[in-house]
């Protein structure tokens, strides 16, 4: 497993639209329907990472949690299934059902959706605001599989109280995300 961190990007970048389809319900989701309304969280993830699995729980508890108070949030996998056929979209969905999540788990078969979005681990998250322009790129918090600190998403709660109150997110505190790397096809 190769420690990817999240690409470095200048903030205030609009946020790439997409369309696809949510790994439950089978519908296409566009990014206009998604991030309606409030600030979004988008996240690259997939099944398999043990970066993605060490913060599972708190990450899906902090989503209803969020969502409640107005925050958008959209899943995203793009991994290669033909080599990782444990994040194809039947695998997708069982998680997304096993762990009731409240927010659509997107395959991105293409690929095309995770390099306009500039992603490059799992998990990679980006914020923006009600204007769809990112205010954050980062990291959920710093625990890591084996460094003992408790999954809490500080940074991250942080970052969405401030945009879910109208303050700005400041700039000094986006630590990058690090997990294993997308898996591009060949």
């Amino acid at each position: 497993m190769a420690l990817t961190p999240t690409t470095s990007l200048p903030l205030g970048f609009q946020a790439p639209a997409f369309d696809l389809p949510d790994a439950r319900s089978g519908k296409t989701v566009s990014s206009h329907e998604a991030m309606a309304g409030g600030p979004t969280l988008v996240v690259f993830m997939c099944n398999h990472c043990p970066f993605v699995v060490h913060i599972l729980d708190e990450f899906v508890e902090f989503a209803r949690e969020y969502r409640e108070r107005g925050l958008n949030i959209v899943a995203i996998s793009s991994n290669d299934v033909v080599n990782y056929p444990q994040d194809d979209v039947p695998h997708m969905k069982s998680l997304a059902e096993e762990n009731n999540f409240c927010f659509p788990y997107l395959y991105d078969e293409s690929q095309a959706i995770a390099r306009a979005y500039d992603a490059a681990c799992t998990p990679d998250f980006s914020v923006f605001d009600v204007n769809g322009r990112c205010a954050y790129r980062g990291q959920f918090d710093a625990s890591r599989p084996g460094n003992d600190v408790p999954v809490t998403g500080g940074d991250m709660r942080k970052v969405c109280d401030a945009l879910l109150a109208g303050q700005p997110v400041p700039a000094d505190g986006q630590i990058p995300s690090i997990g294993c790397n997308i898996k591009w096809k060949n």
